[in-house]
């Protein structure tokens, strides 16, 4: 069984046999978050992108649980020189094994500035194959993309994108992506943490519904999805 947490703005705890995997932590500074970045013992920590809201609390989070980052080369040489000792970089289309399974790192149009300002490689997200087979495709900060169409042949059991609009693809363009990668299941996030990226995703989910074969899931933050 896996089992997957939903934090607010596009913060996600994925627990799967043992294994719990923090994708872009932020907790300090997030009005949506419920729980506190003292309340997160992962394992691994993914990072989508070097804005503030997604490499958010990596750098303490990892000091302070021994956690491993997966993120592009860019963000963990940069951790790496705030003192974070386990890191494992990853590029745009590169994947790697994990005791819990591969994870690979796929296309986002975005930015990925980091907060200081140093340059933070490309945005990317993240497609996570268990060792049971299942797959988990969290697309991170994006525009839509016609490779999204690429993630069709995956066989994708549980989609999560962004649909706040403004900064990332708003609902009309989730949709369609939805219609590109055919989960499953999508979750939808990024939404509603601030007035700028307001959206409703109970629209979301009965266009999903009534447009494609998809389920869509909407969780409150801090609510779980099973599967």
């Amino acid at each position: 069984m896996t089992r997957i947490v939903w934090h607010g703005h596009l913060t996600f705890s994925i627990h799967h046999n043992g294994v719990t995997l923090l994708i872009d932590p932020f907790f300090d500074g997030n009005p949506a978050a419920k729980i506190s970045k003292d309340d997160v013992k992962p394992d691994f920590i993914l990072v989508s992108h070097g804005h503030g809201d997604h490499v958010g609390d990596a750098e303490y989070i990892a000091k302070k649980t021994g956690a491993t980052v997966i993120s592009n080369f860019e963000i963990v040489t940069w951790l790496q020189g705030k003192g974070v000792e386990k890191a494992h970089p990853l590029h745009i289309g590169g994947g790697a094994n994990f005791p819990f399974g591969r994870v690979k790192m796929t296309i986002a149009h975005h930015g990925s500035g980091l907060p200081d300002g140093s340059y933070g490689g490309n945005p990317g997200g993240f497609l996570i194959t268990f060792d049971d087979g299942k797959k988990v495709y969290f697309a991170g900060d994006t525009a839509l993309t016609y490779d999204m169409t690429l993630l069709a042949d995956e066989n994708v059991d549980v989609a999560i994108l962004p649909i706040g609009d403004n900064f990332t693809m708003g609902i009309d363009d989730a949709v369609k992506a939805v219609k590109f990668i055919k989960p499953k299941v999508v979750i939808p996030a990024h939404y509603n943490t601030w007035p700028l990226i307001e959206a409703d995703p109970n629209e979301f989910k009965r266009r999903v519904e009534s447009e494609t074969d998809t389920k869509c899931v909407v969780l409150d933050v801090e609510g779980t999805y099973e599967f």
